[in-house]
Parts: structure tokens; sequence; C-alpha cells
């Protein structure tokens, strides 16, 4: 092996380590040198260091531990830390994941430096430029020097802003991830007994991100249309709750009804074992969006707008926004969905397919 052949994967949330853990058991397999960098996004140790236990990754070479902050600070900090690290690696190939601030900083770090920069999941677009994760991946995608695009629909989104030359449809990570440890959950997990669930008779409510939580209103509407749905067909509501989220329902001081039942964040078997026993997924997250689709568990998503569109052509996704009465109707009709959809996220080999072209490029073993 000659020198800087060293491959540097920057993240910094769970669904980030969720969705490289494929790339750096396929990197493990080919016996290629890498090197971790963890931001620190995510901090709390359930949305965090748990994962590299509980999926026998080998912890991260570098924990920058940046933590929260504004996007200002906090996308900052990573840069300045990323920098440093990225400066003492000298990596060949720096790979990013998704749309996070941990990602923009690993872009822009890696556009300034003599280094190729790869992003994987590539190409999505909710055409919602207030979110901050639209700008992240934006700004993203057109840094890089190639582009790992999950489906067609991401590709042709690429092409619509003029980036064509350095596109490769992989499929998403988030099938091999699911492959690699639905069946590890289902011996694993024990969640189902622990809140004492039969499966498909509960539903699963997700919500974290800031135009949700962050506004009362929102918030409150969220709430009340889930735990409607869930009085008219009788099912208890799991809600595993995000850190952002809890600080907001103290904030607000807003009531959880009786029939939606507040948990900690959950490991990654957990979370994945309550997900493909649900009957349906209440969401505002593009993750679950996906992993959902691929364990045929149907899922409304309280947003307007998707960067995963795939999810609701195939049908096993509705966007509804955050009316109550939008919520119930959807949930409704998602109860009654056999989730007989394709998976249009690809056949389980996103990871070896990136890492066939990066390794392209270099002598890997």
């Amino acid at each position: 092996m000659t020198d800087r052949q060293t491959i540097a994967l920057v993240l910094g949330t769970r669904p980030e380590i969720i969705k490289i853990a494929p790339v750096l058991r396929e990197l493990e397999s080919r016996d290629h040198p890498y090197t971790l960098i963890h931001t620190g996004q995510h901090y709390s140790g359930n949305l965090s260091s748990v994962f590299f236990d509980q999926l026998n990754l080998n912890p991260p070479d570098y924990n920058l531990g940046v933590g929260s902050g504004s996007h200002g600070e906090q996308t900052g900090a990573m840069i300045r830390e990323v920098e440093a690290a990225l400066h003492e690696i000298d990596p060949a190939w720096v790979l990013v994941q998704g749309d996070t601030n941990s990602v923009l900083a690993g872009a822009i770090v890696t556009s300034k430096m003599d280094a190729k920069l790869g992003h994987i999941e590539a190409g999505l677009r909710s055409y919602d430029r207030t979110m901050p994760e639209e700008i992240n991946r934006i700004l993203t995608d057109h840094a890089s020097d190639h582009l790992f695009a999950p489906t067609e629909s991401a590709e042709a989104n690429l092409a619509t802003e003029g980036i064509t030359d350095r596109v490769t449809v992989t499929g998403n990570t988030v099938v091999d991830a699911v492959d690699q440890h639905s069946n590890l959950a289902a011996s694993q997990s024990s969640v189902l007994d622990r809140f004492d669930l039969s499966p498909g008779e509960y539903l699963v409510l997700t919500a974290h991100r800031s135009e949700n939580v962050d506004e009362k209103e929102r918030f409150q509407s969220i709430v009340k249309g889930v735990s409607r749905a869930a009085d008219n067909i009788g099912f208890p509501v799991i809600y595993p709750i995000h850190p952002r989220a809890e600080e907001r329902l103290s904030e607000f001081d807003l009531s959880i009804p009786e029939n939606i039942r507040l948990a900690e964040p959950l490991d990654y078997l957990d979370f994945l074992h309550l997900q493909q026993h649900a009957a349906t997924m209440v969401t505002d997250s593009g993750g679950v969006q996906e992993e959902s689709c691929i364990l045929e568990t149907p899922c409304v998503t309280v947003r307007t707008s998707t960067e995963r569109p795939e999810t609701v052509t195939v049908g096993a996704n509705e966007l509804v926004g955050v009316d109550p009465t939008e919520i119930v109707a959807a949930v409704n009709a998602a109860v009654e969905t056999d989730g007989d959809w394709k998976n249009p996220f690809g056949d389980g080999t996103a990871a070896e397919q990136i890492l066939d072209i990066v390794c392209g490029t270099l002598p890997c073993q």
C-alpha cells in the first residue's frame, strides 16, 4: 500500500452511524485503511456511542465533541476541528453521508484540501429551502468530486442542477444496514416485551425537526393529531423522544396525552424492531421514511415535502403536514395498508458499489 491511501469518513449523528456502518464493514473486509471522525453533533450516549458498541463497529479515531449550538456556532466549530483532524490524516478520499451540519463541515474542509470528496446519499431534494438540511445537501453535492445517488430520482435532481459527469446510482446504504441488522434485532431486542406491545397493534411517533418542535403550535398539533388517531383505532403510541423535543415540551409547558408514552431514545436494534412491527410510523425523519418503506411498515410524514419522494410514489408514505384532522385520516388509511410495495432504494449492495468506485482510483487490496 502506497502513501496517502487512507479513506476518511466524517459523521456526527445516529443516522449517519447506521448508514455508514455497511461502508465501514466493507472497508474492513477489503483490509483497506480508513479513519473515522465523529464530530459529536449527537452527543448523548444513547444517540451516539452505544451504536458503535451494539453494531460491533470500531469506535471513532477522532471524537471532536462539538455538541450543540446555533447552526453557525456548531458548523464553525466543526469546520475548525475537522480541518485539524484531516490535516493530520492527509487522506486520499473523504466520505460524508447525508445532510447534517457534520456533512457540510466535512465537505467545506475537504473542498479546500488535496483530497477527493465523496457524498453518499447525494441528490436528495425536498425543494424546501427553509430546511437547513436542504441547504447542507445542495452545497455538499456541488462541492463533491463524486456523488453516490441512491435512486434514479436523485440522479435526475442532480442533472437539473447541471451535475451529470460524476454521479453513480448505487442504491442507498440504508438497505444494506436494514438487511444486516433486522435479523440481529429480532434475536436481541426485547423492546416489545418491555413496553408490553403486540406486533401490529401500536403506533410509533418520532418528531424532532426544528420546524416542527421549535414552534409550539406545530408541535401541539402533531401531538393532538397522533393522540386522536390512536384513540380512533385503539392503539397506544410510543414516542422515543429526542433531547431537543424533550426540551421544547418543558419550555412550552405542553402536556402529553395518556395514550402517548414517552420513552428515552432507543438503541438502534430496539428501534428497528419497534419500527418493523408497528402498525404505522408517524414521523418527520427522512431516515425513518426510508427504513419504514424497506421494512414494509406504513408511514405518515408530518411534513409537506420530502427528500424521499420514492416512498410516496410506491405507496409506503403519505405527506400530511401537521393538521390534526389530516393526521387522523392518514393514520386510519395507513393501518389498513398491507405493505405490498416495491423497495425503491436498491438491492443492499450500495457499500460495495461505492467502494468499488473509490478504490478504483487507489490500489485497494
